[in-house]
């Protein structure tokens, strides 16, 4: 893809949820309205592989034939964010465990420790079986791993798997419980080990454990997550060589590095839904900041992520879901005002995205997302979205995309430091992310464009900027 001149529009298709007869009509209206691509296969390992030993693909490759057919180019997905029942059932310990140490149960999705080697395995099966099947297909452009990341609180988890995972890490970084005791100041309140078997997870302490054991339990965590997606990636670059890698953040999720995760990707993405964010987050945007944007979103929300994501992957972003209407997940799912569906894609395009994304092409009438919006309803109809994002696919054709050029200003983003915060904050309502996103905020009513750098990259760039903000 040229990320100079060429912009893309694309939609979320999830085409196992619908009947075959209706494949057709989807492709010949997506290509009729401008789409360039879809993304499918995120949550499809249930009907992949219904039972152990039972393959079914020829769906996937019905659907891709189809699409190629059409003209319309594919992101595939590796399914790994929704292990099926017999999986689970076959190694139970693979579910993620609650701070509170609840066992998190099958029934949604994001159900499994990134700890869990066992889990490991099944998910290298999986994206190895997909992606020696469809690699080279000649719909294919790119792949995505997983799905959302942290979402759902699904990051940190408490079981046992994680308990001898951070036992065998921490090993590793200290080499001797002397060099550990040492490190974290276990003197204080007599807290010092004698081996590293002695080490508990820090989440079910009388009072406040340890900072250092919680700063480290994130670092372990955070490396989990970059691990299991390496594993994915170096499978996908085998077997489908030429294509890009991508994966979609979230929005505001502090509990993994993504800067590390970036690193092993070709593309970073992240999936954007303003209303639902502005209403959700209350925390971050009082009553009346809510009201007066619950129909067009924050202003800066948005530009704060594009900013973000586009700095952990040397440049390269797409948003791979952009919120079409109302969600189905907010405290209040309002409807956008007329024009926010078509502004939202093109303030992206704007930061530089080389993609946008809608989520969904067809609104379902069954399961947890049926009051989820989509570009049509699930009769087919047009929803209000469709006009919207066809004037996108117009617009983006006749714009002389420029390069994204070096902002004004530098902002360092830190997941260590929000680890750090929210371990011992300054106080009561301290909150890391509030503190660099309110400076964000200000940079931007000061007409000033703003580059986000990462710790490292700042450590080799300050010279290219005439301030460089470094808040907590």
């Amino acid at each position: 893809m040229d990320a100079v001149t060429r912009r893309q529009l694309g939609v979320c298709y999830f085409p196992e949820h619908w009947d075959p007869a209706d494949w057709q009509a989807d492709a010949a209206e997506m290509r009729a309205l401008g789409i360039d691509f879809v993304r499918i296969g995120e949550f499809s390992w249930g009907v992949t592989e219904p039972e152990p030993g039972i393959t079914k693909l020829d769906w996937m490759q019905d659907s891709l034939d189809l699409l190629h057919s059409h003209d319309i180019k594919v992101v595939l997905c590796t399914p790994t964010a929704t292990p099926p029942k017999w999986l689970v059932d076959s190694m139970p310990d693979m579910l993620a465990t609650d701070r509170n140490g609840q066992l998190r149960s099958f029934g949604s999705r994001r159900h499994y420790s990134f700890a869990h080697m066992g889990y490991r395995r099944e998910a290298a099966r999986i994206t190895r079986l997909v992606a020696d099947r469809f690699g080279t297909h000649p719909a294919v452009i790119g792949w995505q791993t997983d799905n959302e990341y942290g979402c759902h609180n699904t990051t940190l988890s408490y079981g046992p798997v994680d308990l001898a995972g951070f036992r065998d890490w921490l090993a590793q970084r200290y080499q001797s419980v002397d060099a550990l005791n040492r490190t974290w100041g276990n003197v204080f309140w007599s807290m010092q080990y004698g081996n590293f078997d002695e080490v508990e997870l820090p989440n079910l302490t009388v009072t406040e454990a340890n900072p250092a054991h919680w700063l480290d339990f994130y670092r372990f965590t955070s490396q989990m997550v970059a691990e299991f997606n390496q594993l994915q990636v170096d499978i996908l670059r085998e077997l489908s060589p030429g294509r890009d890698i991508i994966h979609n953040f979230m929005g505001r999720i502090l509990d993994f590095d993504h800067y590390d995760v970036g690193a092993q990707l070709d593309v970073s993405s992240w999936d954007s839904y303003p209303l639902g964010f502005l209403d959700q987050m209350r925390d971050l945007f009082p009553e009346d900041h809510r009201l007066q944007f619950a129909r067009s979103g924050d202003p800066d929300f948005q530009a704060f992520h594009h900013d973000l994501y586009r700095a952990t992957s040397n440049g390269r972003w797409w948003v791979m879901e952009q919120q079409p209407g109302p969600v189905n997940w907010a405290p209040n799912n309002i409807a956008p005002r007329d024009g926010m569906i078509a502004l939202w894609a093109l303030e992206a395009f704007a930061h530089g995205a080389e993609a946008v994304s809608y989520f969904r092409w067809r609104q379902l009438p069954f399961a947890q997302e049926q009051m989820h919006a989509g570009l049509l309803r699930s009769d087919r109809s047009h929803a209000e979205a469709f006009a919207e994002a066809g004037a996108v696919a117009e617009m983006i054709r006749n714009i002389d995309w420029p390069a994204t050029t070096k902002g004004d200003v530098a902002l360092i983003f830190d997941y260590e430091s929000a680890w750090a915060w929210r371990i011992q904050p300054q106080g009561e309502h301290f909150d890391y992310f509030s503190l660099v996103f309110d400076i964000y905020r200000g940079l931007r009513r000061l007409g000033l464009s703003v580059d986000m750098l990462s710790p490292a990259m700042a450590a080799t760039r300050l010279d290219d900027y005439a301030l460089c903000l470094v808040p907590g």
